[in-house]
């Protein structure tokens, strides 16, 4: 068993189709991606632009419900001092 994995790695390496970052040995076994370094590229970019589109839409979203003109809401702005200076903060106050 111990020569065997080293072997099965070295001809999965030799074999051509496979790259040296494609390969996953764990304890489900060996598997291999046989995607082209291109192809994974790819599709992580695909994953980065769909995470950013959450994001995005998530920030829209908040911006919404921060920016919202319901009745009966108000801002509230209060000042306090501090030993550097003063310092105020605008809330928005829905009753």
């Amino acid at each position: 068993m111990k020569r065997l994995v080293p072997a099965l790695v070295v001809a999965l390496l030799a074999s051509g189709g496979a790259y040296a970052q494609s390969i996953n040995i764990g304890p489900g076994g060996v598997s291999v991606d046989t995607r082209s370094p291109r192809e994974r590229a790819v599709d992580r970019e695909i994953r980065r632009e769909e995470r950013q589109d959450r994001y995005e839409r998530a920030r829209e979203r908040e911006w919404r419900r921060a920016n919202y003109r319901g009745e009966g809401c108000r801002t509230v702005t209060t000042e306090r001092e501090t030993p550097r200076g003063t310092v105020s903060r605008t809330t928005r106050v829905c009753d």
